[in-house]
């Protein structure tokens, strides 16, 4: 039913290291958080190569779309293939479904690396097409029962977005067509709409349990259910008209309209103040990761309306600050709560603060990049080598929880 998640949400001891592709399939979050992590490395050390005479070709799309489809891609596709089928209370992920979406991830990487962006764009979005015709069926027996969920719709429609950018970057003659507007449109589709999307439904979802409390969304009466998914409708409508708005030239009204859509639904939707049995939470190193990434996300919004001139780097703020920072805590929360390792999360620990200062550094120092031209090459290549490091980092700290299962 609707209150229910079966989701560990207490300390169990160290389970087992589990093996079997239905058991990969059915946490397929393990397989595609560690390859996304691994394609973001790749994604920003093109910037390395390039200025190290090794690459023949500027990196600027390639790297853009390894670290959206690739990167974003693989935890979006990993946290929807865990937490999808279990929030319409249907079956997991079969091992087919996870074969046929990880050789699409896999496959777009490569074209991407081999400069063959349509069909990177390609793989991506039938990778997404697949995993949104993977959840029809159990979201027609969720529907019925009365348990979907505007959070998951939320991140569908994420979903759906990349999609539909991806497929129009790819189609050389509606870009054409429409010149710089569908250029545009295309690219704020699929860099932002993908992401945020998801941002704004799974952490209404997630976010208050990060912070201490209950899994968000537990609408108590229909007419309590009613106004969440007008709120979730509302939001979504706001922000990809906001698309449209700012790829026709209403730039400021775009990135308003845009940041009052999301900043007010996340702002309504989760107990940022905190409430009974949160505050020690509150006080865990990722819990307060949390805060900074919400911040450098408005940040990353702001800058980028008001310095559109270099919105590209302002952006970064956005990219990396809020989507890159947020993705890590997110992740970490599952890593922690699927293998048994759960209190873990809300403690402190350098490889955290190490981590968050990583992020936030490499975010301000790729956003800043463009204030002077003597400036530009050394602030790629430092943020290139600060993200790189913080993600092995990341890596490396949940070594033991990649494969190792909670038993209750």
């Amino acid at each position: 039913g609707a209150g229910a998640f079966p989701v560990c949400s207490h300390g169990h001891p160290p389970g087992r290291w589990a093996r079997g592709w239905s058991w990969m399939a059915s946490e397929p979050f393990r397989l595609f958080f560690f390859s996304g992590a691994l394609w973001s490395v790749a994604g920003v050390s093109l910037w390395i190569f390039y200025y190290a005479g090794m690459l023949t070709f500027y990196p600027g799309l390639t790297h853009a779309r390894i670290m959206m489809e690739n990167f974003g891609g693989g935890f979006v596709v990993g946290f929807l293939g865990t937490a999808g089928p279990r929030m319409l209370s249907g079956p997991r992920l079969s091992r087919l479904e996870l074969v046929v979406l990880f050789s699409l991830h896999m496959a777009g990487g490569m074209c991407h690396w081999k400069l063959m962006p349509a069909a990177g764009d390609g793989c991506f979005a039938v990778m997404l097409g697949v995993l949104v015709m993977g959840f029809l069926g159990r979201a027609v027996g969720c529907w019925k029962k009365g348990a979907m969920r505007p959070q998951l719709a939320l991140a569908l429609a994420g979903l759906g977005s990349g999609m539909t950018g991806a497929l129009l970057l790819g189609n050389a003659a509606w870009l054409e067509k429409t010149g710089m507007e569908g250029w545009r449109l295309a690219g704020l589709l699929l860099y932002q709409g993908f992401l945020l999307l998801p941002v704004m439904g799974m952490g209404s979802f997630l976010f208050p349990r990060i912070l201490g409390g209950g899994f968000g969304g537990e609408e108590k009466d229909r007419r309590a259910a009613a106004w969440g998914w007008l709120r979730a409708g509302l939001a979504a409508g706001m922000v990809l008209w906001s698309f449209r708005l700012e790829a026709s030239g209403w730039i400021l009204s775009g990135y308003g309209l845009r940041i009052v859509g999301a900043g007010g639904y996340l702002a309504a939707g989760v107990p940022w103040r905190g409430g009974a049995g949160a505050a020690r939470v509150r006080r865990g190193t990722l819990a307060k990761a949390l805060y900074w990434s919400m911040a450098l996300g408005l940040a990353g919004l702001v800058a980028g309306a008001v310095f559109h001139g270099h919105h590209v780097a302002a952006e970064h703020l956005l990219y990396m600050g809020g989507f890159g920072l947020v993705i890590l805590v997110a992740a970490s929360r599952v890593l922690f709560g699927h293998s048994g390792d759960l209190p873990g999360f809300s403690g402190k620990s350098w490889q955290a603060r190490t981590i968050l200062t990583l992020t936030v550094l490499a975010a301000t120092t790729r956003a800043s990049a463009d204030l002077k031209p003597s400036i530009m090459i050394s602030h790629h290549l430092y943020a290139a080598l600060l993200w790189a490091g913080c993600v092995l980092l990341w890596m490396v700290w949940h070594g033991r929880r990649w494969m190792r299962r909670d038993d209750s």
